[in-house]
């Protein structure tokens, strides 16, 4: 028999403005136990987080911590009673060490600041982690997947009771999402009450003790550990069965509408070739940190670039985004909160920022704004409850189909897509596959960078691999599958790797 709950909601109703966002939430948190929230994006998950946490009140309901109304009404007063959120949206000062981050707010010292204990201690709880990153590194030198152990490590020196853990996996290399579980296990062991979502559907088989699926607000399933299978997951999730969430494609390919030869983008990507059709998507595989985003940003004028590059048969030097554009080229950030979309700004301003002087000049028209915006929204499907509201309150989904509506303003001819679904649930994962498949479809030509093997796997035409900066090797047809690519990434081919 379970124990009684550690924190809970009671016919939890949340509104913004005269739209109810959820509806009647009953939901609990035990002590000793992994309980996973999972569902689309937007169907609550975040708002219920930012309720447990005390960032958000309820409309109406009840919020309880071991059966009493909760005694705090902000992020900080939960903290200190012990309910802590791991955001999906680092909470860390930029310009401040890592150590000064994860006592930020509780710094030790009487008079002064005890700078030597809280190096010491983040570099146990940093060592606990398995992490290499110093404590004395600026979390603005750092790459996104440090900056997710530091908030990790910050976490852990709270002493939760609760913890509420957003897509703490998504960025994370595998070896660390490993340690990550360790820590989660360690954790349950010792009575903490873990609130986990994920939309990596075998991380919720992996760790959860209870499972609930949200939908447009409302619960539609509760299941025990082993009661749903990942396809019951995300038939739930949906509302619909996903029999084959990869488009069945493989269209005619045409000319050559890049070549890249010798391309380097120091210190880490080394003399790169290779070719790219009208038509193809070729899918760039490699573990973190072997250069694929490096050789991306360079390719569109973000990094400072040495080599060839051929736009349908011509030479071009590319130096910014802006030529790139002029050259018919996009490139689609993996971190679209900090690179890719304007938060606090909504979504017109963020869909025509990248293309202003299609709206007017000097003048910009904010009807012809409003008109790109609503095409935007029919034919990327993007829900948001307010035109007008701000980005950082879609949810992630949401947020990544505004992106690539942003993108695609300014009708590229080649579209390089770094990450395409980190984060996102399997509902939008299917169609982001298969707006993918109708660019190329159209004649386009697609790169798609991507850590999820099924996704390279089920997108490529071709596979680039890259292994320390370099090209490891290439498949295609018959020969692209999970082995080949992983000897390819570690190193361990057992046959010449065709460049």
């Amino acid at each position: 028999m379970a124990a009684a709950p550690m924190l809970e909601l009671r016919e939890v109703r949340k509104s913004f403005g005269p739209i109810e966002i959820l509806h009647g939430i009953d939901f609990a948190l035990h002590p000793g136990e992994v309980h996973a929230l999972i569902g689309e994006n937007g169907a609550g998950k975040s708002t219920i987080m930012k309720i447990l946490g005390g960032f958000l009140p309820p409309t109406s309901g009840q919020v309880l911590l071991e059966g009493r109304p909760v005694p705090y009404a902000s992020g900080a007063q939960a903290e200190a009673v012990g309910v802590v959120v791991i955001h999906q949206e680092f909470n860390l000062a930029a310009d401040l060490k890592v150590s000064e981050n994860v006592w930020l707010g509780r710094e030790l010292g009487r008079v002064f600041l005890d700078h030597r204990a809280m190096r010491a201690g983040t570099q146990a709880l940093l060592d606990q982690l398995d992490s290499t990153i110093s404590p004395d590194a600026r979390i603005r030198d750092l790459p996104v997947s440090d900056r997710q152990m530091v908030e990790i490590a910050k976490a852990l020196s709270r002493k939760a009771r609760v913890l509420i853990m957003d897509e703490p996996s998504a960025v994370l290399t595998h070896k660390e999402v490993e340690v990550l579980f360790r820590q989660i296990d360690r954790l349950r062991a010792q009575g903490v009450a873990i609130l986990y979502t994920s939309h990596r559907l075998e991380e919720v088989t992996r760790l959860a003790d209870r499972l609930t699926v949200l939908r447009d607000g409302a619960v539609v399933r509760r299941a025990l550990r082993g009661e749903l299978t990942e396809d019951g997951m995300a038939t739930a999730m949906v509302g619909r069965d996903l029999q084959d969430i990869y488009p069945a494609r493989r269209h005619p390919m045409g000319e050559i509408a890049l070549d890249v030869r010798g391309f380097s983008v120091p210190p880490l990507v080394q003399d790169i070739s290779f070719t790219l059709r009208r038509g193809e998507v070729l899918g760039i595989s490699g573990l973190v940190g072997s250069g694929r985003t490096e050789l991306a940003e360079g390719l569109v004028g973000l990094r400072p670039a040495a080599g060839q590059v051929f736009r349908n048969g011509a030479s071009v030097h590319i130096r910014s985004v802006r030529e790139a554009a002029a050259h018919g080229m996009a490139y689609l950030t993996e971190d679209r909160k900090e690179h890719g979309l304007l938060l606090d700004k909504t979504l017109r301003e963020n869909l025509t920022l990248s293309t202003l002087p299609r709206f007017g000049s000097p003048f910009i028209s904010a009807a012809r704004e409003e008109t790109a915006l609503t095409e935007a929204i029919r034919d990327f499907d993007i829900r948001a409850p307010r035109r007008d509201m701000a980005v950082g309150n879609l949810s992630g989904g949401n947020q990544q189909k505004l992106l690539l509506a942003k993108t695609m303003l300014s009708s590229p001819e080649v579209v390089i897509i770094d990450e395409p679904t980190r984060g996102i649930d399997v509902g939008t994962k299917s169609q982001i596959y298969a707006f993918i498949d109708a660019l190329a479809a159209e004649g386009r030509s697609v790169i798609v960078i991507s850590s999820d093997m099924p996704e390279i796997l089920g997108l490529s035409d071709r596979v680039l691999v890259m292994r320390q900066g370099r090209v490891a090797g290439e498949l295609d047809g018959e020969r692209i599958c999970e082995k080949a690519v992983v000897r390819l990434v570690m190193g361990t081919a057992e046959e010449p790797a065709y460049v």
